[in-house]
C-alpha cells in the first residue's frame, strides 16, 4: 500500500492538531470520531515505546486507540499481545474519477456548496454525523465540496469531498434510513467524480469499514479497487 493514501486522509478529514512525540504521530481530535484521534507509529517501535503513547492519550482525554497499517506488523504484534482488540478494519478504495464522471445525474437529484448546509447538518445528524465531525470537515484546507443529494422530492443525503496532493477523498456519506436503496449513494458517488474531475484530480478515494457490506458492494459496482487497509486497536478501560 501507497503510504502517501494517509497523507491525503490526514489533509481531507484533519484532527484538530497533529503532533510528534518519539516515534509517535498524534492526533487531537476533539471528538471527531477514531480517523482523528488515533495514534500511528512514525518509525520502527518497541514495547517500551508504547507508554509514551497512552500518555500522550491521557495527556488528551482521549481513548488509548492505535492505527494500524500494512507497515505496522510488529506494532500490532505488540498490542495484541498486551490485549488491545481489532476495531473497525478499512478497505481504502481509489478510481480514476473520468470513469465514474461519465454517468447521468437526473435533475435536482445532487447540488454542491462551499459550505455545509443547514439541511445537511441535519441530513449527517440522523446519521449520527454530529458536530465535531462537521468541524473536522471545516478545518479541511484544500479544494473542496459539500454535496447535498435529493430523492423522493426531499432532501435525503449528503456528502463531503477534498482534495489533497491531486488525489479527492470522499468522506461521510450518508443517506438516510427511509430513502437507502433507491440509489441516491450511487448519484452522489457520480457528483464526487464530476466534481472531483472537473478540479483536476487524479484518483477518487474513499475509506468504508469492510464490515459495510452494501458500500462496499457500490464501490465495487462503480469500478473502484481497493489498494489499502488498515485497522485500530483498542484496549477497553
Amino acid at each position: 500500500m501507497d503510504l502517501s493514501y494517509f497523507d491525503v486522509v490526514d489533509a481531507t478529514w484533519p484532527p484538530a492538531k497533529i503532533t510528534c512525540n518519539g516515534p509517535w504521530l498524534i492526533r487531537e481530535g476533539q471528538g471527531g470520531g477514531k480517523r482523528v484521534s488515533a495514534v500511528s507509529a512514525t518509525c520502527e517501535v518497541s514495547a517500551e515505546d508504547i507508554p509514551q503513547a497512552l500518555a500522550a492519550q491521557d495527556a488528551l482525554h482521549q481513548p488509548h486507540l492505535f492505527m494500524l497499517r500494512p507497515v505496522d506488523q510488529a506494532l500490532d504484534q505488540m498490542l495484541d499481545d498486551q490485549g488491545y482488540q481489532v476495531v473497525d478494519p478499512v478497505h481504502l478504495y481509489t478510481v480514476e474519477p473520468s470513469t465514474v464522471a461519465q454517468a447521468h445525474i437526473p435533475p435536482v437529484t445532487t447540488f454542491e456548496s462551499e459550505t455545509p448546509l443547514a439541511i445537511a447538518r441535519e441530513l449527517w445528524a440522523e446519521g449520527g454525523i454530529g458536530p465535531e465531525r462537521i468541524a473536522v470537515m471545516e478545518r479541511a484546507a484544500g479544494p473542496k465540496t459539500f454535496l447535498l443529494g435529493r430523492t423522493d422530492d426531499r432532501a435525503a443525503g449528503c456528502a463531503f469531498v477534498a482534495i489533497h496532493n491531486g488525489i479527492a477523498m470522499l468522506h461521510a456519506l450518508e443517506v438516510i434510513t427511509a430513502h437507502r436503496g433507491k440509489g441516491l449513494g450511487r448519484y452522489l458517488m457520480y457528483a464526487a467524480a464530476k466534481w472531483a474531475h472537473r478540479n483536476g484530480a487524479k484518483e477518487l478515494t474513499l475509506l468504508v469499514t469492510r464490515r459495510n457490506v452494501p458500500a462496499n458492494a457500490l464501490y465495487t459496482s462503480l469500478g473502484m479497487l481497493v489498494v489499502g487497509q488498515y485497522h485500530y486497536r483498542l484496549k477497553e478501560a
